[in-house]
């Protein structure tokens, strides 16, 4: 007897899936960070996500941090029927990320839902960011005034003329984090400044007095949120995070009213960090399973 999932496991993602599975991905509308291209592909040394169809919808297969098997569909959860659903589900642990509002709707059909707080999307205004408004930033915006105090910054688009500066930052990002390589997403970064043309990311490089100092790399989520993939700065120079993140948000053009962070994976660093900036919305990812 053949094994279902064998059959359904597809073909690994590449490239060539980019412009068939990123419409599909991009018309769902929803700020979940899983449901762009870019990420998916970008991150499939960690999630070995496979691309298969099935009842004339097509769907991902990967495998979550925590080592369990889920699949998502690149549409709609709630336009697919609970009969394939339920089939699928034979063959692995849970449906996954399942946004909120889908939760919700699947509750009449009986089921099982949990979420992990590490899975979780941070999702801040832009207006926010490009002011840090308020009592809770003030932190932010003494270190974002050190930084225009202590250095002259300029900012520019990344191109093939200043890609090589891009790399550099990477490098000495890495080298002053405190994990190996293979613990951090720097392949994965390194593949999107390498493949930043054909992969759509938009990418702005900035300088502090004339120096390679930080980078962004990203892209629109929907029509109204943006979503930042990767942001490498130099600690060196005191404040550049608060700088590029509010220099970034204030050049953004206005229907993105949302920057979602992207998730923290369970750590406490980028919790800590990420929190700070006090999130206007946290996207909670379910897990679901038909019970």
């Amino acid at each position: 007897m053949v094994n279902f999932m064998t059959e359904m496991i597809g073909t690994p993602i590449s490239l060539e899936h980019k412009p068939t599975l990123s419409p599909m991905l991009k018309s769902v509308n929803i700020p979940v960070s899983e449901y762009s291209f870019q990420n998916l592909y970008l991150f499939r040394g960690n999630h070995d996500y496979h691309v298969f169809k099935k009842d004339g919808f097509t769907f991902l297969q990967g495998t979550t941090y925590d080592g369990k098997t889920h699949i998502m569909p690149a549409a709609d959860l709630r336009d697919v029927p609970v009969e394939t659903l339920r089939e699928l589900q034979k063959n692995c642990d849970f449906f996954f990320p399942v946004f909120e509002d889908w939760a919700e709707y699947f509750k009449q059909y009986g089921v099982n839902l949990t979420y992990q707080d590490g899975d979780t999307d941070y999702i801040y205004t832009s207006v926010k960011m490009s002011t840090y408004a308020g009592r809770k930033l003030h932190k932010k915006r003494n270190l974002l005034k050190q930084f225009t105090q202590l250095y002259s910054a300029t900012a520019f688009l990344i191109t093939q003329d200043n890609i090589a500066d891009a790399f550099y930052i990477l490098d000495e990002w890495q080298s002053q984090a405190d994990l190996p390589q293979d613990q951090t997403d720097y392949n994965a970064c390194h593949e999107a400044l390498t493949l930043y043309k054909e992969l759509g990311i938009c990418g702005g490089i900035y300088y502090a007095d004339k120096k390679p100092a930080a980078f962004i790399l990203g892209e629109e989520l929907t029509e109204n949120t943006y979503v930042m993939h990767f942001a490498k700065g130099l600690t060196t120079y005191k404040g550049i995070y608060q700088f590029i993140y509010n220099d970034f948000a204030s050049i953004l053009p206005k229907r993105y009213e949302f920057i979602n962070f992207e998730q923290d994976l369970g750590s406490v660093a980028l919790r800590v960090a990420k929190t700070s900036y006090v999130p206007d919305m946290l996207v909670r990812k379910y897990r679901m399973t038909f019970i």
